[in-house]
């Protein structure tokens, strides 16, 4: 039997029916913590399987917490409106603070259609029941949440306004381009901010007792977003100046801080029952590391540290693809484009799973590992693709059963939509065989 004879026997297709999930669901269970990945930031069906699971968890087993790779200010606008207290019209308006490359993964349709979902669905809970939240986990909005624990601060304490100001001008000699602080920071040719991000995020703990006393549940949620901007900066300041220490270590420092934020919010949503969360990141996030050759570069992960905290109450689901398009830039910074996605390499699992002729499916590798063996290549599209150099950039070998415990495999798909489609993202790139037909 052929290695993609014995994949095809443990594969479960999907038919397209409501009830494809309902098996996963089973393999979910009484889990605590789910973690949904995808092999690329710009695959539409990565993006609406997430969030059709993420529906079904919500509506059905009780999970409260979504928790995104995205900037927490950015993400805490959305959070605000899915839970009915900003002034914004529509979901559209709310995720409009992501602005900032690469906007198109959280400014696109299917993220639309989740939060205007996720808004409809919190409105009409259950009184008794915790509504849920929209969070960002990611650590990359230094100057923005410098900006929201300012302004906090000013409503509550002025004074306390007045101190942290005076601390983050630390940072003011520098444009909003915080690598450049980083850098500076590093050869010694300015001095480290640390210490005074240290000292405001100690600050805003020593009086939390004093701002909750004043009023009430509505202080306890404005704070924690205030001490949680605050770490943000304190993790920030660390990680800019990391990044010039090597790729390990500034990789290590932001899964970290990833991990951080998730348990920071299963301590501040710890009511009567422990709140359940969902991560939405990339599979290179999500995928226990310890099951990648990265690894072998000093590389940890959030799946890693969510196993080795959560153990047997964490369930970790990755995607792949074959072929398609994917929505992705050439540089960093760059346009968005609607990009080709090169049939996948010999020796891959994507390779593999494109042989059983099944379109859709998915295999549970906790009872059905052995069947898919390894290791073997894998492939990652962030977002950026370059498929001319695509076995060195985007690349690694893994072993799929020991770094995820479900695989859901979609052997064509599409680039995910835009909300600010361009020329370039509509004209999409030529196929290769242009200008021929075959």
């Amino acid at each position: 039997m052929t290695d993609a004879e014995l994949v095809r026997e443990v594969a479960q297709p999907f038919t397209g029916s409501a009830n494809d999930y309902d098996v996963l669901l089973d393999l979910i269970g009484d889990s605590r913590i789910v973690l949904l990945g995808e092999a690329s930031h710009g695959t539409h069906e990565f993006y609406f399987e997430r969030a059709a699971t993420t529906k079904r968890l919500i509506a059905e087993k009780g999970f409260t917490l979504l928790a995104i790779e995205a900037d927490w200010p950015d993400a805490s606008r959305a959070h605000r409106y899915v839970r009915g207290t900003s002034a914004d019209a529509n979901a559209n308006e709310a995720l409009s603070g992501f602005r900032r490359f690469p906007a198109w993964m959280w400014r696109n349709t299917v993220v639309v259609e989740f939060v205007e979902w996720l808004r409809g669905f919190s409105k009409d809970v259950d009184p008794k029941r915790a509504p849920a939240g929209f969070y960002g986990m990611d650590l990359y909005s230094l100057h923005a949440s410098i900006h929201a624990v300012l302004s906090y601060l000013q409503k509550v304490d002025p004074d306390a306004a007045k101190r942290a100001r005076a601390r983050y001008s630390c940072f003011d000699h520098f444009s909003r381009e915080p690598q450049e602080y980083g850098y500076a920071a590093t050869a010694g040719a300015t001095e480290s901010c640390e210490d005074a991000v240290v000292e405001q995020l100690a600050e805003l703990q020593r009086k939390a007792g004093e701002f909750l006393s004043r009023d009430g549940e509505m202080a306890a949620e404005e704070l924690f977003f205030a001490e949680q901007n605050a770490r943000l900066v304190k993790n920030a300041e660390q990680y800019y100046r990391s990044m010039f220490r090597g790729r390990a270590s500034s990789w290590n420092l932001r899964d970290r801080h990833m991990v951080e934020t998730i348990e920071a919010l299963v301590a501040h949503l710890n009511g009567s029952r422990q709140p359940k969360a969902i991560i939405w990141a990339h599979n290179s996030h999500l995928g226990d590391a310890r099951a990648t050759e990265m690894s072998q570069h000093g590389e940890l992960n959030v799946g890693q540290l969510i196993r080795e905290h959560y153990g047997g109450e964490a369930v970790l689901i990755g995607f792949s693809t074959h072929h398609g398009t994917v929505t992705a830039a050439s540089d960093w910074g760059a346009a968005a484009e609607r990009k080709n996605v090169r049939p996948a390499l010999e020796g891959s699992y994507e390779e593999l799973f494109h042989q059983t002729g099944l379109p859709r499916f998915w295999i549970d590798l906790r009872n059905a590992g052995d069947k898919i063996g390894g290791p073997r290549l894998e492939r990652a599209i962030g977002v950026i693709y370059r498929p001319e150099t695509e076995r060195l950039s985007h690349y690694f070998h893994a072993r799929l059963p020991k770094q995820f415990d479900a695989i859901i495999h979609i052997d064509e798909t599409r680039a995910v939509e835009p909300l600010e489609r361009t020329s370039i993202w509509n004209q999409g790139e030529l196929p290769e065989t242009y200008p021929f037909t075959v």
